[in-house]
């Protein structure tokens, strides 16, 4: 993939404090672009100025942040002006059951179809949009299908939540927006985000990783997870920017088979020794979890994957991107051993006793 800035100088970044974000904000920076990013208030500056300087930052005049929030209008057009590409990464990120949908729903459209409306106002040539696998595969029968950019979840489909729905809808909506217009649209469908911790939080797919290492979590369902690294996500949207033939069409991002989340919490004891003191050894019956789904709603969306593993192909993005994602083990051993570390140091959730 090309780490150097042909059409494109200036990037926008949405939701600069978010996981995926920053480290897209990380590479483009190693890659010499200059770099604006929205945050919802000007005062999180130098806090994740701070968060990107301890995860490597080093080009940090080449950092600019602009105020501005997915559920106003305010801000935008001098986010967008003078940017030739928008990575559109900012979304709210609520897996499970919610009280609310709508909370997870709207911003996520709203805001999809906010940046994107500023963006070709502003004549941006091309926006980059993290959408998510949970756009592809949520709702379907358990078959031997092998899922590519070609699917959708199906919106009413056993086991779809808000976060799929909100994801499905806001990728539609903006294929949608940009049919007919000169705007460029390119969409990222990760698997499960893993990989080295950023700030104080779990973000992404990490927060399985806590609840193992913090014993939250005391045995696993049987459920498979796909897993993609969140350098290896960040390096797809970067390579989108400037790869002609990726304009309209959707990258299907996944490194491999679906790994159940016993295996997960191996790989941890693996690789991180006592500081996995706490992670589970168990595996929980499926007819407890059913049980559990009863009464306790956040056992619900587990029922209908039960030891269901989904196929992935990440061809087009291998061919397109020139795209090779790291093995999912790395991805959850460098990302536990972040979130060990920044424990350790009293910057994030407890994870092991000390």
């Amino acid at each position: 993939m090309s780490t150097t800035p042909s059409t494109s100088t200036r990037v926008l970044v949405t939701g600069g404090s978010g996981f995926i974000a920053g480290h897209c904000i990380l590479q483009l920076l190693d890659a010499g672009y200059e770099v604006r990013t929205t945050i919802r208030s000007l005062s999180r500056e130098p806090d994740i100025r701070a968060v990107l300087h301890d995860a490597g930052m080093t080009a940090d005049d080449r950092l600019e942040f602009v105020a501005a929030d997915l559920l106003s209008d305010s801000g935008w057009a001098a986010a967008v002006d003078g940017v030739d590409t928008v990575l559109h990464v900012a979304s709210p990120v609520m897996p499970g059951h919610v009280e609310d949908e709508d909370a997870v729903i709207r911003p996520a459209v709203e805001g999809t179809t906010r940046v994107l409306s500023a963006a070709r106002a502003a004549g941006v040539r091309r926006v980059v949009l993290t959408s998510a696998f949970h756009a592809v595969s949520w709702g379907h029968p358990h078959t031997d299908h092998v899922f590519t950019e070609s699917d959708w979840t199906v919106l009413d489909g056993p086991g779809v939540d808000a976060y799929g729905r909100s994801k499905t809808l806001a990728e539609r909506a903006a294929w949608d927006l940009v049919e007919g217009t000169d705007l460029e649209l390119v969409t990222m469908l990760p698997v499960a985000v893993m990989g080295p911790a950023m700030g104080g939080t779990a973000s992404g797919a990490n927060h399985i990783l806590q609840s193992m290492l913090n014993g939250s979590m005391p045995a696993t369902p049987r459920l498979f997870i796909p897993i993609v690294d969140v350098r290896d996500v960040a390096a797809a949207h970067v390579s989108a920017i400037d790869v002609q033939d990726a304009a309209g069409k959707r990258f299907l991002l996944s490194n491999g088979p679906a790994l159940e989340l016993h295996e997960i919490a191996t790989t941890l004891r693996e690789h991180l020794g006592d500081d996995a003191a706490k992670v589970p050894t168990e595996v929980l019956p499926d007819d407890a979890v059913r049980a559990a789904a009863e009464t306790q709603p956040q056992f619900r969306a587990m029922v209908p994957d039960l030891g269901y593993a989904k196929r992935t192909s990440n061809e087009r993005a291998r061919t397109v991107l020139g795209w090779t994602p790291r093995d999912a083990h790395e991805a959850i051993a460098d990302a536990g051993r972040s979130l060990v570390r920044r424990a350790q140091a009293g910057e994030g959730p407890a994870v092991p006793a000390q």
